[in-house]
């Protein structure tokens, strides 16, 4: 029997979990899968890699997700390992390939070395954030608690692969009963809400200070809306409203046996949740899907077939990982000019740093020298990974003359392996590895020695500083 090895992927811890969950015997998971038992043995002992005919063979036999057997989790897994022992307190460097075999072949102990060093920042974080009601002004500049539950909301959507299919299909359910009037949800919605709901949807005019876009008054039964919002902004306002009002129970199923540390971020990821019922209901799954594979991911062309900007659009490419039907596994981002990240959703492995800022090299920071258009890149991480970024600034006025803009940078990135399935890749040299441009991670993790914009050393161990050669003077 030929065979063609997955990118050589030795997978033998995943298959005997897998072995173990189903409750079988190497000779009964081999019966199943029509291959020898010496075979499958040599396969969990990562003497042979997963060849494509055992995958389909595993999937056949028990519809087991080919993604438990991708190696995207694994990349993830290592970038999450790496930040976690560049710690100062971990008194070793861990090499690379240290971090490849633990995320490879004992995933289950990388994560729970990943969630251990979240426990201790989050302790320490409410070490400082106490020491600091307390007067204790030695901790000055740490920061504070109150950022946690941002990065707890982050990690939920994160570990889920920034997909929750049962908010997904019941949304697409919704706007099929609807009509699906793609590009013109608000109307339809504003129906909806008054003669489902008994919701009635105002316009509200913004005083001098600047009105919430969405507020509502259950007493009254009335739903205000910013007067400045457009045709897909009230329609994204009214379908998380919608979800409040009719799927609160999905809502809930979704948080339950979560443990959020805190009250906000569990009622933080309660609106997330929201948010992306409202984003899956204005831009329903299957059609949504199509009309990207058919416009190659346009962003704009999407925009103008389903009303809404670049910024929606972007968001909801990065959720299309339904099991059977996925679309271009994408890492979406959104920065200001400060370099702070107030978005960041992945369905694929990129993964940058919480503790040492982004990399400057980076287009999505570019994105701000030229307003409004669209920049391309091709960017290689340390680990050799190559993704292609699409990058552009999105401008939201919410005063009058004189007041300044909110703008911010939108990044979208993918795999260089879907690189081709793109319209940005048009003109691209995706295979001549000179055309890449090495970018990292942030300076405190990034082990690139050479790179001409480096703002200080990475956190490592045994790092020493040669005195005659270090560039990190603090007066240059």
């Amino acid at each position: 029997m030929s065979e063609k090895p997955l990118k050589k992927l030795f997978v033998g811890v995943r298959l005997k979990r897998l072995r173990e969950e189903r409750r079988l015997t190497q000779q009964g998971l081999a019966d199943a899968m029509g291959i020898s038992l010496s075979y499958l043995n040599q396969i969990e002992n990562n003497q042979r890699p997963l060849t494509v005919p055992v995958l389909l063979r595993l999937n056949a036999a028990f519809g087991a997700d080919v993604q438990l057997f991708s190696d995207e989790d694994e990349a993830r897994l290592v970038g999450e390992l790496r930040e976690a022992l560049a710690d100062p307190g971990v008194s070793e460097e861990i090499s690379n390939a240290e971090l490849r075999e633990i995320a490879t072949n004992m995933p289950a102990v990388g994560r729970a070395i990943v969630g251990l060093h979240k426990n201790l920042t989050r302790a320490l974080d409410q070490a400082t954030a106490l020491a600091a009601r307390l007067g204790d002004d030695r901790h000055e500049g740490a920061s504070p608690f109150i950022t946690a539950p941002f990065e707890e909301v982050r990690d939920f959507f994160y570990a889920r692969h920034n997909h929750i299919d049962a908010l997904d299909r019941a949304a697409e359910e919704m706007a099929a009963s609807l009509g699906q009037p793609l590009g013109r949800m608000a109307p339809a919605l504003r129906a909806y809400l008054l003669e489902g709901c008994q919701v009635r949807v105002v316009s509200q005019p913004d005083g001098a200070a600047a009105a919430a876009q969405r507020s509502f008054e259950p007493a009254s039964r009335t739903l205000r809306l910013s007067e400045r919002l457009s045709d897909g902004q009230q329609a994204f306002q009214m379908a998380t409203q919608l979800a409040f009002l009719r799927f609160d129970q999905l809502l809930e199923d979704e948080l339950a046996g979560v443990a959020f540390a805190t009250v906000e971020a569990r009622a933080l990821a309660r609106i997330g949740l929201a948010n992306y019922f409202a984003g899956a209901l204005i831009l329903p799954y299957g059609a949504f899907l199509q009309a990207a594979e058919d416009l190659r991911y346009d962003i704009d062309l999407l925009g103008q077939g389903f009303g809404v900007g670049f910024e929606t659009v972007s968001h909801r490419l990065s959720t299309l990982q339904r099991p059977g039907a996925r679309g271009v596994p994408f890492f979406f981002i959104r920065v200001d000019r400060a370099g702070n990240i107030s978005k960041r959703q992945s369905a694929t492995n990129f993964h940058f740093s919480r503790v040492g800022g982004t990399c400057p090299l980076w287009n999505v920071y570019g994105a701000f020298s030229q307003p409004g258009r669209i920049l391309t890149q091709l960017a290689e991480m340390p680990d050799g990974r190559t993704y292609l970024w699409v990058a552009r600034t999105v401008s939201h006025a919410i005063a009058g003359y004189g007041a300044p803009d909110k703008t911010f940078a939108i990044g979208l990135g993918c795999d260089l392996h879907h690189a081709s399935r793109l319209v940005y890749s048009k003109g691209l040299r995706l295979d001549d590895v000179e055309a890449r441009t090495p970018i990292g991670a942030g300076c405190k993790i990034c082990d690139r020695p050479a790179c001409p914009q480096r703002a200080f050393p990475p956190v490592v161990k045994t790092f020493a500083i040669d005195e005659a050669r270090s560039s990190f003077s603090p007066y240059s």
